[in-house]
């Protein structure tokens, strides 16, 4: 099963969803009976000029929920978009996904 939010939901979180400022990432979450466990990433090249470190950023968040819903951390019927911020760029997997549990705990009160 796929963990990647199409692109056509992303309206949907960013108007009905909450969100919360981290200092890795700000993370947006819907919550409602029909969504999936799903997450989609932003990074902009405002933040990251190079190619190099938006994949990067990309892939650090990509893999960390991942992570985060093998593990049963991430709540379910929940779909998630995670806005990267520079600070991100030199942080590693474990720290990234520390980060998205806080956000899903203070989200989730």
């Amino acid at each position: 099963m796929s963990t990647r939010l199409p692109g056509a939901k992303y309206s949907r979180v960013f108007d009905r969803g909450r969100s919360i400022k981290g200092r890795l990432l700000v993370a947006w979450q819907y919550s409602s009976l029909d969504a999936g466990q799903m997450a989609g990433v932003v990074v902009s090249k405002k933040s990251f000029h190079h190619a190099v470190d938006r994949n990067r950023a990309k892939r650090l968040m990509r893999e960390a929920f991942r992570l985060l819903v093998k593990e049963g951390v991430m709540p379910e019927h929940a779909e998630w978009i995670f806005i990267a911020r520079a600070s991100i760029i030199t942080k590693t997997t474990l720290e990234v996904m520390e980060e998205m549990k806080w956000c899903a705990r203070r989200l989730s009160r």
